[in-house]
């Protein structure tokens, strides 16, 4: 029984937002203006119709532009905590950077040859 008057706070964390949360959409109900129209109901508000498919095939750019992005959010989100530990985890620790640097760099350079830092 004392394991779970552990978990009681979290529970209390749940209940208190599980609150706020129905009580913004009930106040935002009851506040807002509940007037819809036609062309608010409509699954396109952009002002016309769609006039081609949406399961076409895209370029092969926005896929490398999102490889690219993701190449340097990884390396930013593991660098600055490696930083601050390099003291702690030592040879094996800054060896191991080292080794997804390499990963890291053989995909930029790959983007590289593709093409995708040509912005036309």
């Amino acid at each position: 029984m004392p394991l779970l008057s552990e978990y009681f706070p979290i529970l209390v964390f749940i209940a208190i937002g599980g609150f706020i949360a129905l009580a913004m959409v009930g106040g935002s109900l009851l506040a807002a203006q509940q007037k819809p129209y036609a062309e608010k109901l409509s699954p396109y508000e952009c002002g016309f119709e769609p006039f081609d498919d949406a399961r076409r095939k895209f370029d092969v750019r926005f896929y490398l532009v999102a490889i690219l992005f993701i190449i340097f959010d990884l390396e930013v989100a593991f660098l600055f905590p490696w930083a601050v530990s390099l003291s702690d985890i030592g040879i094996f620790g800054f060896l191991s950077m080292l080794g997804f640097l390499a990963v890291l760099t053989v995909g930029f350079i790959y983007e590289w040859c593709k093409g995708a830092l040509e912005w036309e």
